[in-house]
């Protein structure tokens, strides 16, 4: 069997406007990532479980999907095949996207490689297809989670129809600000948020809020990190946490919003949703790691990005 790995991914700007039709940008994080194995031992039965049942998911959609290697799947099915990954599930980096990136790469017979120039036809064939695939996981997927996990590459999303490989602004390994994720401690269920948002969306002011503001301002974050204008971000980025903090609550862990809010009062660092929210990992961006990270003393963090 092929054991390519498949990281994990960060939704860096766009949680919830990319469902909306609207602006987002999609790293890969390779600290996390996953393969397909076989042999499954004791402790992989539940991955192993999970697996055979997105399989049966899988032959109920035969139709719109290309043509799998059926032979090649009912022969690892049983030699035991499992999902071998430490990306953590329900904390927003792609846990369902690795697997769905994984299972194509190996299966699907007549795939586009992910080392072959992309052309504009190629990239959204890949994510409709990728998008029907994990929709077993969310109810409804983008498809931008396994499209990022497969390629690799950073991803600008534009619209659902207009999305497009770019690269990441040059990191300064010595830089004292960065990007950061900050861990709960509990994991979320991304289908049960996404519900939630959609409910939240039939309010006026909450449907007024996200396509006048929220929106707005992902997407000028969007471009002021695209365009390295780090300074003029950390404006928009206090803007876009404030309008989180206000009117996101339920995404936002109870206990974390008074934390979230001591960032914004102090200028220190800024709190975003990373992925649907609920739980999982909060995305943090701040200018002086060394001084954040002495506030937040106690909590598990990783730097993803410096600047």
């Amino acid at each position: 069997m092929n054991n390519s790995f498949f990281s994990s991914k960060i939704l860096l700007f766009g949680e919830y406007s990319i469902v909306l039709n609207s602006f987002g940008f999609a790293i890969p994080y390779n600290f996390y990532k996953g393969s397909l194995k076989l042999n499954a031992g004791k402790k992989n039965k539940d991955s192993q479980k999970k697996i055979l049942e997105f399989i049966e998911y899988l032959k109920k959609k035969v139709k719109n999907l290309p043509d799998l290697d059926w032979l090649s799947i009912n022969k690892d099915k049983k030699n035991n095949i499992f999902f071998e990954s430490n990306i953590p599930q329900g904390y927003g980096l792609g846990s369902s996207g690795a697997l769905v990136a994984a299972f194509y790469d190996r299966y699907v017979k007549d795939k586009i490689s992910s080392e072959e120039k992309l052309t504009k036809n190629k990239l959204q064939k890949l994510k409709n297809i990728f998008s029907e695939m994990e929709s077993y996981y969310h109810g409804e997927s983008s498809g931008i989670d396994p499209l990022n996990c497969y390629l690799g590459l950073p991803i600008l999303i534009k619209s659902q129809n207009e999305i497009q490989v770019t690269k990441m602004p040059e990191e300064n390994a010595l830089g004292h600000g960065g990007i950061f994720i900050l861990d709960s401690g509990t994991s979320s269920d991304t289908s049960s948020m996404v519900s939630l948002f959609f409910k939240k969306m039939e309010d006026e002011n909450f449907n007024y809020m996200m396509k006048k503001q929220f929106i707005k301002y992902s997407k000028t974050c969007i471009n002021e990190f695209l365009n390295g204008d780090i300074n003029t971000m950390f404006n928009s980025i206090k803007i876009l946490s404030e309008i989180t903090l206000k009117n996101f609550q339920p995404m936002i862990p109870k206990k974390f919003t008074k934390l979230w809010d001591e960032g914004i009062r102090t200028d220190n660092y800024f709190f975003k949703l990373c992925g649907s929210g609920g739980g999982g990992f909060l995305l943090g961006f701040t200018l002086d790691l060394e001084r954040t990270f002495e506030n937040l003393k106690g909590y598990k963090k990783e730097i993803i990005y410096k600047f």
